[in-house]
């Protein structure tokens, strides 16, 4: 698994996307998918569109259910994960907000922890972080 994080239009899609510019890539918005993909490379970006769907008050379940799928996922191929970075900044006055900031915190360690490599996007400039 490699995880490519980055603020928001900082150039992580375009980066990804260029790096494997030579390989057949199922590119998937805002969810993981429950089906093997067609191709041998998968990338998956804004988890935070899927996670705004989701009962955030119980973070746990939610990042052990997404690794979960993601694990399966990498069995059948090459897995590159997109996602934005929240956790800079002022923190949200609004519940659910502070909530989806919160969970994607505990998502991200969790992925990182996981991944293979991780790469921050610096302005479509990747630094490898693992």
């Amino acid at each position: 698994m490699h995880v490519f994080i980055g603020g928001a239009y900082s150039g992580k899609t375009d980066y990804v996307m260029n790096l494997l510019a030579d390989q057949k890539v199922e590119l998937v918005d805002g969810y993981v998918p429950d089906d093997t993909p067609a191709s041998d490379v998968l990338v998956i970006k804004n988890l935070e569109k899927w996670l705004v769907t989701q009962d955030l008050e119980d973070d746990e379940v939610i990042v052990r259910t997404i690794l979960t799928r993601l694990k399966t996922l990498e069995e059948n191929c090459a897995l590159y994960i997109i996602v934005t970075d929240m956790g800079r900044g002022v923190v949200p006055m609004e519940k659910q907000a502070r909530l989806l900031r919160d969970t994607c915190g505990r998502l991200y360690q969790a992925l990182f922890a996981e991944a293979e490599h991780v790469v921050h996007i610096w302005y479509g400039i990747g630094e490898q972080i693992k």
